[in-house]
């Protein structure tokens, strides 16, 4: 069985798949404990690397108005916290099967000659917006739709500028799957076949 990476839309249900798919092959599942184990071994405070997590755009923000810090430090910190977290990936993965939730794991897995099962977890807008205001806790449609698009443009700049690659193309994955279209159990059930197979 191989390593399974799953990117995925915000809303569209690649937690709760990602969890199933890893309860039901018995492996285990990475996403915070990424982050986690990044704090372990950098020392970085924990909230500067939550909120660097996949959203570069934001890290932007947040470095940019603290008015006494380096251009310098600046690049140093977003490179060794991007730099640790690949290395997390690569442990985690080498320890054997697993799942591994974003952080461009597709990507650092295939240029480490790691032989790994790469799926893109997407959704309309529909069934992303009714996940999103379970999420967020609210109703408000125009809430719903900012918090859609920041989060996806967050993850397309993160993923683009650590991969070179455009995030959600389906050549970058083996496996697409529309989660608005078959829920997530099924699409649970889809990549567990498939992982049980090659």
């Amino acid at each position: 069985m191989k390593v399974i990476t799953l990117s995925r839309e915000y809303g569209a249900g690649g937690h709760s798949v990602g969890r199933k798919v890893a309860a039901d092959l018995g492996i285990e599942f990475y996403d915070k404990d990424i982050i986690r184990e990044a704090v372990k071994a950098t020392g970085f405070d924990m909230e500067l690397i939550k909120e660097e997590g996949e959203d570069y755009s934001r890290l932007d923000s947040i470095l940019t108005t603290i008015s006494n810090i380096s251009s310098g430090y600046y690049n140093d910190t977003h490179e060794k916290i991007e730099e640790i977290q690949r290395a997390v990936v690569l442990d985690l993965a080498r320890k054997g099967p697993c799942v591994i939730l974003g952080r461009c794991a597709d990507d650092i897995l295939l240029k480490a000659g790691i032989d790994c099962f790469n799926v893109f977890i997407y959704a309309d807008a529909v069934h992303r917006a009714k996940r999103i205001s379970e999420l967020i806790g609210s109703t408000d449609m125009q809430e719903i739709k900012r918090t859609m698009l920041k989060k996806d443009a967050a993850r397309h700049n993160y993923y683009n500028k650590f991969t070179g690659k455009k995030w959600g193309a389906t050549d970058n994955y083996h496996l697409s799957i529309d989660t608005g279209l078959i829920g997530y159990d099924k699409a649970a059930d889809i990549i567990v076949d498939i992982a049980k197979s090659i």
